[in-house]
């Protein structure tokens, strides 16, 4: 406690030594829990239940039908949702979460974010590491913000108001502390963009789609996609979106319909699940990709500094990590020539600076190369600064999904978060999209006025 003297810290490591402070942890890997743990959920959770809140806390998080269910089983989602649960359900002062929105869909992190606010409104000290922006918002009250170079050395800046803080994030540049880290600020769009778009170019065009399975329909609605455009592709997991993409990329036909893939249209497709087949270094993965290529200056200054994969490029495939692994496949998807990319869940295991890079690089590549994307992702924030126009995904998860028509990004997100009783407003300074807190002024307004996604006016609320 010496080196923290005259700090915060000083006294909680005092605390903490004499056992004075009970600090409960949510751990990162949650996919690692069936390993240490074993049994029915609600028998592990009425376990630890010290604070009488399993009930509360099981429906906010929409696990009580699977308390009979053995962890075993489970999957990433429903692993993280329960980890939460047990962590919140506990007695303790201190309480630290290590990425809680890992693996779940837009509506499980709101409601994984108004549970663990819960905490705080208890007197409780939260301690949060998050990736996805909007969560990060809507959870904190102060940041802190790690910058420097990974894998060598990482700085902590001095505490922040949240917007104050994710402000400064973006921007890239501390003036408190006079450091620039990154070379160009990030920022959204000034205002909605238009109801349509304005290439008159079509690249795609499909009619009716049906695709069953055992237990699980879906239905999509005729759509089309111009040149240059990306589509965003939101909703609930279970409800189809990666059946929808594969129907895309004709690795799946449809029940119903002529499947989009007989139009003959190169696509390039990046999984959701990745698994590193490729036997060989990065660097002779992606050279086998683009050949010649891969020297040039464009394919340098576009993909492999944006991906920050230079570091990577003599290391074996199948020793990467998630985070790297998820950032070759994106190169891997980018590097070949298409007319059309699809990237299903490309954020998941980056970090907040590896999603803001890899939006821009998927944004610049579709637009140079007057191709189309589809991106099916749940990080808001991501979506935000990347789609043109959104599908919105709605059904019962697990047993039947509807693919809406592709709509404008305001329409879409307005008909998406109108369904999580959410709503979002403008940064008036970046034009990031913030939570507002549930009853709060801003809330109340633009349900009334059922502008849930966009304001006119881009006030702020105190």
């Amino acid at each position: 406690s010496r080196y923290y003297r005259g700090s915060i810290l000083q006294e909680y490591f005092l605390r903490l030594g004499a056992d004075r402070l009970k600090v409960v942890h949510k751990p990162q890997y949650v996919d690692k829990l069936p390993e240490a743990v074993s049994g029915a959920v609600g028998d592990l959770l009425r376990k630890v239940d010290s604070r009488n809140e399993l009930r509360e806390v099981s429906e906010s998080l929409q696990i009580t039908g699977m308390m009979d269910r053995e962890i075993g089983v489970l999957s990433g989602g429903e692993l993280q949702r329960v980890a939460i649960a047990a962590t919140v359900c506990r007695e303790a002062d201190v309480y630290l979460f290590d990425e809680p929105s890992s693996y779940l869909d837009v509506k499980q992190r709101i409601n994984a974010a108004r549970t663990i606010r819960t905490l705080a409104l208890d007197g409780k000290t939260v301690v949060v590491a998050e990736h996805d922006l909007a969560v990060l918002d809507y959870l904190s009250d102060q940041v802190h913000i790690f910058y420097g170079d990974p894998g060598v050395y990482g700085i902590v800046s001095k505490v922040h108001g949240v917007r104050e803080g994710i402000n400064i994030y973006l921007d890239g540049y501390l003036p408190d502390e006079n450091v620039r880290f990154r070379d160009e600020p990030v920022r959204f769009h000034a205002k909605p963009p238009s109801q349509g778009w304005s290439s008159d170019q079509l690249l795609l065009r499909w009619g009716y789609l049906k695709k069953s399975y055992k237990g699980f329909t879906l239905d999509v609605k005729a759509g089309e996609v111009w040149k240059g455009e990306v589509i965003g592709v939101l909703g609930p997991n279970g409800i189809g979106k990666t059946t929808f993409i594969k129907l895309i990329a004709g690795i799946e036909t449809p029940d119903k319909g002529s499947s989009p893939a007989e139009q003959g249209i190169q696509v390039s497709y990046k999984p959701q699940y990745i698994t590193p087949e490729y036997e060989g270094t990065v660097e002779s993965l992606l050279r086998s990709i683009v050949g010649e290529g891969f020297s040039s200056t464009w394919y340098v200054s576009e993909i492999v500094k944006p991906l920050n994969i230079g570091r990577l490029l003599n290391c074996e495939v199948q020793e990467l990590s998630g985070g790297e692994l998820q950032r070759v496949a994106i190169a891997s998807c980018l590097s070949r020539r298409a007319s059309l990319y699809l990237l299903d869940e490309p954020s998941a295991y980056l970090d907040v600076e590896e999603r803001l890079s890899m939006v821009k690089a998927v944004r610049r590549i579709t637009e140079n190369r007057a191709s189309a994307t589809f991106v099916a992702e749940h990080d808001v924030v991501a979506q935000d600064f990347l789609a043109d126009r959104l599908m919105v995904f709605t059904g019962e998860p697990g047993v039947r999904g509807s693919a809406g028509e592709v709509t404008s990004l305001r329409d879409g997100m307005n008909s998406f978060l109108r369904e999580m009783e959410t709503t979002f407003r403008r940064d008036p300074t970046t034009r990031r999209p913030r939570v507002n807190k549930p009853g709060s002024r801003m809330d109340l307004y633009q349900k009334e006025k059922g502008e849930y996604y966009y304001l006119g006016v881009m006030e702020e609320e105190t």
